[in-house]
């Protein structure tokens, strides 16, 4: 156990990050989303701050790969091949940048989007064409350098291109894998140390592979419509959290 967790992590929340890994998993095979946001909540609480993004970036690397690998057939390749230059561009930008930004400007942007894309009227057909999904991704690339909280908006994005539940799940799984790739990276580039935390990510991702082909099984036993809906109040979920996290780190409640 020692071996397996860093200093910085005692072998009891080693332990259960380890169970947080499979169950996160399992919901986002599920539901389309939200395990990544909660994962990162549990991660925050009990490990030091400046691991927090990039180690979590590693795990959902993992876990987002072995979902899309069990889901390979579903994954919709059009959505991808626009999506991979926008994470280039978008990492690049973030990587030369480095640059703090006031974290309540991100939360709101994001919530705001999410819940539009949510429960507003759909988005013109041009706006998920080669050159929008291009420029979301870019955007989003590029804002999940700093927050690590991207997740809930990509996702309601491609929930507006299609309605099929695995393909939702596999064709973000596929989005979200290429977008923590570049983590790595950046954050080794920038000096973190990768190696200290090593076993351990590796760990989460095996456990978090373990919730993800249970997940699956579950998500067979839905239908499309169950899963939108369920998918659209996760999402919400998720943005109401980063509209309470602005307004605490806006400072607006005195």
């Amino acid at each position: 156990m020692d071996l397996l967790f860093p200093e910085a992590l005692s072998t009891g929340a080693g332990l259960f990050l380890l169970a947080a890994s499979a169950v996160t998993s399992m919901l986002t095979a599920v539901l389309g989303a939200g395990g990544g946001v909660l994962l990162l909540v549990l991660m925050a609480t009990w490990m030091p701050p400046a691991a927090i993004i990039p180690v979590h970036g590693m795990i959902q690397l993992g876990s987002n790969t072995g979902r899309a690998v069990l889901t390979f057939r579903h994954i919709d390749w059009r959505v991808i091949l626009a999506f991979a230059p926008g994470v280039v561009a978008g990492a690049a930008l973030g990587a030369w940048l480095l640059v703090n930004l006031p974290a309540h400007l991100w939360q709101l942007t994001i919530a705001g989007f999410v819940l539009y894309l949510c429960w507003g009227p759909k988005l013109p057909k041009a706006y998920f064409g080669p050159a929008g999904i291009f420029l979301a991704s870019a955007i989003t690339s590029f804002i999940s350098l700093f927050v690590g909280a991207t997740g809930p908006l990509v996702a309601a994005f491609i929930k507006q291109i299609h309605t099929d539940r695995f393909k939702t799940v596999s064709t973000f799984a596929a989005a979200m894998t290429l977008q923590h790739a570049p983590k790595a990276l950046v954050f080794g580039f920038a000096g973190f140390v990768f190696s200290e935390w090593l076993l351990f990510i590796v760990a989460m991702i095996a456990c978090g592979f373990a919730g993800t082909w249970l997940g699956l099984r579950l998500l067979n036993t839905m239908t499309n419509r169950w899963f939108s809906l369920a998918f659209n109040v996760v999402l919400t979920l998720l943005a109401l959290r980063l509209l309470w996290q602005a307004a605490q780190s806006a400072g607006w409640f005195g």
